[in-house]
Order: C-alpha cells, then sequence, then structure tokens
C-alpha cells in the first residue's frame, strides 16, 4: 500500500499542472459551437422558401471560379445545417499555407455570399492550448504521455481508496481539520468522477495520435491503390456531381461532408475525387470513410477500408470532447469537467499540507532535543 501511495502521488504531480491546463482549456472547448456561433458574424445563407432546388456542385464550383479564376480549386465542404458550400481555393495545385481561399456559395442560387477571413478567434487560440501547446506534432505527444500518466494515477488513487472505504461509510466528510476535509472531499469527488476522467482521459491520449495514425494507414494502404497513377498529371474532374452522386448511391446510409479535388499534394490522388463520407447521427457524424472516384469515369470507386485504430481514433473524439449528446450531454461534460479541477488542486493542496506538516513535526522533535523519525 505504501509503494500505491507513491505511485498515486508522483504520477498525480507529474501530470497535474498539464492535467489542470488541460481542463480550463477544455472546459470552453466543450461549448466551442455556441461561443464561436456567438462571437463570429458567420456567413449564412439568405432566407428562401423550403424546397427551393439546388443547384449541381459543378455549377456552385464555376461559380466560385469566376470569383477567383487564377486559383486551383482543393476542396469542397458540404454544409449539413445550412444550403451553402464552401469551396477552398489555393494559388497552386499543392495548397500554400497562409493562403486559401474559402469561398460561400449559396446552393440555391450559386451567389457568392463571402469569403471566411484567415485568422484566429479566441477558441483557435484555446484549441492550439488545449492541443499541442503551440509546439506541433511533438507537443501533441507530450500531452499524450501526461495522459497515460493520468490514467496511471487514477488507478492507483483507486487502489489506495480502496481500504480507506471499507473503514468509512461512503460520503463521509470529516471536518476536524482543514486538511481532513479536504481529504475526504478530494477522495468523494475523485471516486465519483473516476469512470469519466478515465475515458476522458485515455480518449485523449488517442487523440494526441491522429497525426501519426493516419500516416501510417496512409502509408499502408494508398501507395498500392495510387501506384498506376503516379506521374501521370493532374486530371480534370468530368463531374463533381455524378461523382457524389455515385457515392450516394453506393452508401445511402451516410452523409457526404467534402469532396478533395484531384491533387498531387499528401492527402490526395492526381487521378480521383476524394468523397469522405460520415454517419448521420450525432455520435458517428465525427466518423469518416474516404471514397476514391475516378475523375473521368464515376462508376469506378474503391472505398478503402480505415483500419482498426483509425476507428478507435474516430470513436474516441465526441467521447472527450462529448459532443454528440446535444447541449444537456455538454453541461455534464462541464460539470464533470469543473469536479475534476477541484480533485486536481485539492490534490495539489493536501501534498503541500503534508510536506509543511512534516517539517512541523521535524522541527518540534529538533527542538526538544529527541531523535527524528521521518517517513519520505
Amino acid at each position: 500500500m505504501r509503494l500505491w501511495v507513491q505511485v498515486h502521488t508522483w504520477t498525480s504531480l507529474i501530470s497535474m499542472v498539464f492535467m489542470l491546463m488541460l481542463c480550463l482549456t477544455g472546459l470552453p472547448l466543450i461549448f466551442h459551437e455556441e461561443i464561436s456561433h456567438y462571437l463570429e458574424d458567420e456567413i449564412s445563407a439568405p432566407a428562401m422558401p423550403p424546397g427551393t432546388p439546388v443547384l449541381p456542385l459543378d455549377r456552385l464550383i464555376a461559380s466560385a471560379r469566376q470569383q477567383l479564376p487564377d486559383q486551383h480549386v482543393m476542396f469542397v465542404a458540404v454544409k449539413q445545417a445550412e444550403p451553402v458550400v464552401v469551396v477552398a481555393m489555393s494559388p497552386t495545385a499543392i495548397p500554400v499555407p497562409g493562403q486559401f481561399h474559402r469561398l460561400t456559395v449559396d446552393t440555391r442560387t450559386g451567389a457568392i455570399l463571402g469569403e471566411e477571413a484567415p485568422h484566429q478567434d479566441v477558441m483557435d487560440v484555446i484549441l492550439r492550448i488545449h492541443r499541442d501547446m503551440f509546439t506541433g506534432l511533438p507537443g501533441e505527444l507530450f500531452l499524450g504521455l501526461m495522459g497515460l500518466i493520468f490514467a496511471a494515477s487514477i488507478v492507483s488513487g483507486i487502489v489506495v481508496y480502496w481500504p480507506f472505504m471499507r473503514r468509512l461509510q461512503f460520503g463521509t466528510v470529516r471536518d476536524r481539520s482543514a486538511r481532513l476535509k479536504w481529504l475526504d472531499l478530494h477522495n468523494l469527488l475523485g471516486i465519483v468522477t473516476v469512470s469519466w476522467a478515465l475515458a476522458v482521459g485515455v480518449t485523449g491520449t488517442i487523440n494526441t495520435l491522429a497525426v501519426p495514425l493516419f500516416d501510417l494507414w496512409r502509408a499502408q494502404t494508398l501507395p498500392a491503390l495510387l501506384a498506376p497513377y503516379q506521374g501521370k498529371p493532374l486530371a480534370e474532374a468530368k463531374s463533381v456531381e455524378a461523382a457524389v452522386a455515385a457515392v450516394r448511391a453506393a452508401l445511402p446510409d451516410r452523409l457526404v461532408a467534402s469532396v478533395t479535388m484531384p491533387t498531387t499534394a499528401r492527402f490526395g490522388s492526381p487521378q480521383h475525387l476524394i468523397v469522405w463520407t460520415k454517419g448521420r447521427t450525432p455520435f458517428t457524424a465525427r466518423m469518416f470513410t474516404p471514397v476514391l472516384v475516378d475523375a473521368q469515369d464515376s462508376t469506378k470507386m474503391v472505398a478503402p477500408g480505415l483500419a482498426w485504430y483509425l476507428r478507435a481514433l474516430q470513436v474516441s473524439r465526441p467521447l472527450h470532447f462529448g459532443d454528440y449528446g446535444g447541449l444537456p450531454l455538454k453541461i455534464i461534460w462541464a460539470l464533470l469537467d469543473v469536479i475534476t479541477i477541484i480533485v486536481l488542486c485539492s490534490g495539489l493542496y493536501l501534498w503541500v499540507a503534508k510536506r509543511r506538516g512534516s517539517r512541523r513535526k521535524v522541527a518540534a522533535v529538533v527542538a526538544s532535543g529527541a531523535p527524528a523519525v521521518v517517513s519520505p
């Protein structure tokens, strides 16, 4: 038990600062959609009679090209909540960072409603801090390691709490001293939120592996599929609308999220349209499946299956952010997040209080002239 106490103490202390940062930044991220909608002036489509027919995607892309004739179309994002699409364009066939143009096009009229300004708002900054602390992939992997250490502190905390629970009735908070009171609250709140904290910590660790896992899948799957097309010039898509219609017919239970145009960039194919589909439910809406459609013949399709580790990654995202059950679940996630912050802060207070108590005992023993025996 002394060993488990030491494991719990030091794993908690090592991960404490970073977990506290993640909890504090994660709290507003739970409501990122609501906050962004309040802070930003979103481009929205004008009101029109229900059932107004929409134009083919090729017409919408042509409208964007008329606006920026010297730009290359990289991808088209299909909005589900509003009758608009976002056409992303770049000066070259390989996207140039910081030089993207994102035009919002009305799907019913083909009118250009505006261009998304390339800026970082408050939520983008908070997300970068939460994701990688502005250090890129090394920061993500480091936070993933902290997540594993945090999971170890939770497991060791359960072991330490087990004999404690047998001595006291569940929910007991003794108030003989401030330290004892906070110890009981720390144990009580910790055991109440243990399942949620462990789930969020583990899924957060999985999320930090998104880039290397996707690169691994791409290296294992795409070279064999794209080998016959290597070195060939970029194909001009014959009909984006036909490709999307073919995918919708083949996968009627899924929604089309975006279409990547033929490209030589690392995420695309020079001879294919990549149609990204997602599930229809709030939970499966984060589970994406790519379908490669021949740019010249939409009847030729291939859907490379995602590896199990990418499916695990996709499942972990809604569980981590709690955004698959609407506002009620977000409120529950926020309350659990606040309780976890209290557990982390109370754990730090208990460690400091214990160290101060040990120093006072040593001082008292030294003052009395008796030999001191102090446990580490």
